[in-house]
Order: structure tokens, then sequence, then C-alpha cells
């Protein structure tokens, strides 16, 4: 069963983006402006709310928790 985790190499903020890419097996290039792209079509708030709670409860790589 694959996790995501917030990705230690290739971060640009917290590392999630890059994460959900390794997770799976994606450019983050490509991840990345999903998100971008999701933030204006849906307004910032929810993809932001999303992205913070996401730094917080998604565990970084090499963490055991």
């Amino acid at each position: 069963m694959k996790r995501i985790y917030r990705s230690k190499d290739g971060r640009i903020i917290c590392g999630i983006c890059a994460g959900v890419a390794k997770t799976f097996d994606l450019d983050p290039s490509i991840v990345r402006i999903t998100t971008i792209v999701l933030t204006f079509a849906t307004g910032v708030f929810p993809v932001l709310i999303g992205y913070v709670v996401g730094a917080f409860i998604i565990p970084e790589e090499g963490d055991l928790s």
C-alpha cells in the first residue's frame, strides 16, 4: 500500500506536491501546475486550507509515524 509523504527532495514549500508526484510516479511540475490551476478554478481558500492542513498531517519522508 502506497502512502503519501512530504518529500525532502525537490521540495519548494512543504514538499507536498513533490511527495504526491513521487507516490504516483508523476513529474512534480505537473502536480504543481495542477495545484495552481485548481487554486484559480476553485478559489484560493479551499486549496490553501488543504495545503496547510496537509503540511501538518502528512508525515515527512523518512518519519516512522
